[in-house]
C-alpha cells in the first residue's frame, strides 16, 4: 500500500505562483514513474507532468511546458510541482499519484495510487 498527501493548493491571481508538495509513504519509489494529474468540473483528468524516481527524467504536458517544473526528493520522498505564470485555465483539483513502472504513462488509467487531490484556483 502506498500512500500520497498532498498539499500547498490554493487561490492565486493570475500570473502568480504556486508549489504543490506531494508526501509519498509505505515503500519504496525506485522504480515507480510520480505524476501530477488535473480535473476541472465537467473535464476529464488529464496528465500534467510525470518523473521518473531514478533517472529523474521529466515529461510535460504541452499546456504546460515552459511554465510548470516537476521535481523529486529521494530522500524525503517527496515529489513537487513548482507552477509559474499560472492562467485562469489552470484552475482545478491537482492529484499526486504513482505509477509502478519505469516506463512514463500520460493516462490516468495506468497509475495505481491517488492523492486526494488539491484545489487550486487561478483568478483573472
Amino acid at each position: 500500500q502506498v500512500q500520497l498527501v498532498e498539499s500547498g493548493g490554493g487561490l492565486v491571481q493570475a500570473g502568480g505562483s504556486l508549489r504543490l508538495s506531494c508526501a509519498a509513504s509505505g515503500r519504496t519509489f525506485r522504480r515507480y514513474t510520480m505524476g501530477w494529474f488535473r480535473q476541472a468540473p465537467g473535464k476529464e483528468r488529464e496528465f500534467v507532468a510525470a518523473i521518473t524516481w531514478i533517472a529523474g527524467n521529466t515529461y510535460y504536458a504541452d499546456s504546460v511546458k515552459g511554465r510548470f517544473t516537476i521535481s523529486r526528493d529521494t530522500a524525503k520522498s517527496m515529489v513537487y510541482l513548482q507552477m509559474n505564470s499560472l492562467k485562469p485555465e489552470d484552475t482545478a483539483v491537482y492529484y499526486c499519484a504513482a505509477d509502478a513502472n519505469i516506463v512514463v504513462h500520460t493516462t490516468a488509467f495506468e497509475y495505481d495510487y491517488w492523492g486526494q487531490g488539491t484545489q487550486v484556483t487561478v483568478s483573472s
